[in-house]
């Protein structure tokens, strides 16, 4: 679809503007106070509309910049759906997505059925648990969610209680793991690839390409992860730039544990700077906990031992984390328009740093807090030391 943003007119703008009126982020009596000129092809993306735009990206977890694109344009479309108003059924040839989904699955989830992300997509693990659900009440198992199923979820209560049941799975995957790497299996996710070779960095190093520091990134921590033990898979070849849904179908067929994608950010603004880390979390209050932590490990550990700025970890909705069966991260490493973080970048030695921050994090998170070293004190020398004593006492 054709971006619309400030300033733009016309029928779509109108669509916009109804759907944001509908959801409460537009006010409908500045609608009519306004008159026809907000209707057909006359509708203006006017500055209230731009913050209304901006108010639902920033709930629904999207980039915010006033902008509706595919990303937005599709998320205001899910969010109109409301339970009931269409039959869900898993289908392959085109997934259904939608706050109505996720309706679904917070009730399947409330009775006990459901114990994966609300992330209002209806796969094969919603189906399996709306299938069960019907199957323990007497009705034909056939996972389509239509309005006989629909009165008997309305008819009970909820029964699990004490938590997401999504978030303590996590954890006891995780814990039931144990604390050693060996074994581990890890997607790394190298941004860009093949023709799309992103910014050009000059330094003292020789030019590099943005592509190629996530590359080099990505082959220094799937040398130190296969030091440790670890299974480790890209997410790409060298010359290919797969979309993120791409990236998420080859993570889920390789069975990972983690998937940790690697990218650089860039701004108009040449002071912007600083790493940030994203994991899976929704307006629905669905958050991958198992994300969450390992996030906010790395942005500590990175920022440590770099000269990079912490911009904290956010939960996002985005394809790449939303799609993925295990928890997924996403680490934007720094400002390729920023001379400081550009510097850091290029530079071999930062990226080795970086790399073995990334794998203390990794370390970390299957420690679950026990036997653990102060932050940025933890080296990969100890580490591989301690990987192989429990490697060889086993």
């Amino acid at each position: 679809m054709h971006r619309l943003r400030y300033g733009d007119h016309g029928p779509a703008v109108a669509e916009i503007r109804s759907t944001l009126t509908g959801l409460g982020f537009l006010h409908g009596e500045s609608d009519v106070s306004a008159g026809d000129s907000w209707v057909g092809s006359d509708a203006v993306f006017d500055r209230e509309l731009d913050s209304a735009v901006r108010a639902f990206q920033q709930q629904r977890g999207l980039l915010v910049d006033g902008v509706v694109g595919p990303a937005t344009y599709r998320s205001l479309k899910e969010a109109s759906y409301r339970l009931g108003a269409r039959t869900l059924i898993y289908q392959l040839s085109a997934p259904l997505y939608g706050d109505d989904v996720a309706t679904l699955q917070r009730r399947l989830q409330d009775l006990g059925f459901y114990v994966d992300r609300v992330d209002g997509y209806f796969g094969p693990r919603t189906h399996e648990a709306l299938s069960s659900f019907q199957r323990e009440i007497g009705l034909a198992p056939d996972g389509i969610c239509g309005a006989e199923t629909l009165r008997s979820l309305e008819l009970l209560g909820t029964r699990v209680t004490g938590g997401s049941p999504h978030a303590i799975s996590e954890e006891e995957i995780v814990r039931r793991s144990g604390p050693h790497l060996s074994g581990k299996r890890i997607v790394i996710d190298p941004g860009l690839g093949g023709r799309d070779h992103g910014i050009i960095v000059r330094s003292p190093h020789g030019d590099i390409s943005e592509a190629d520091i996530l590359w080099d990134l990505a082959r220094r921590l799937e040398g130190r992860m296969a030091a440790t033990g670890m299974e480790t898979f890209l997410s790409r070849p060298y010359h290919a730039n797969p979309s993120n849904i791409e990236r998420a179908g080859t993570s889920n067929a390789f069975g990972a544990d983690l998937m940790i994608s690697l990218r650089c950010d860039s701004s108009p603004n040449p002071a912007a700077s600083g790493i940030a880390s994203f994991h899976y979390g929704n307006a629905h209050g669905s958050e991958s906990m198992i994300g969450q932590v390992l996030t906010g490990f790395i942005q500590r550990e990175v920022t440590a031992r770099t000269p990079l700025r912490d911009c904290r970890s956010h939960g996002r909705t985005w394809d790449l984390l939303r799609l993925t069966n295990m928890p997924t991260v996403q680490i934007d490493l720094g400002y390729l328009t920023n001379t400081q973080d550009a510097a850091v970048l290029a530079t071999p030695r930062s990226r080795d740093i970086i790399a073995e921050a990334i794998l203390i994090s990794v370390k970390r998170l299957y420690l679950l807090g026990q036997d653990d070293q102060p932050t940025g004190t933890y080296t990969f020398a100890e580490l591989l030391a301690e990987e192989l004593s429990i490697t060889e006492t086993r």
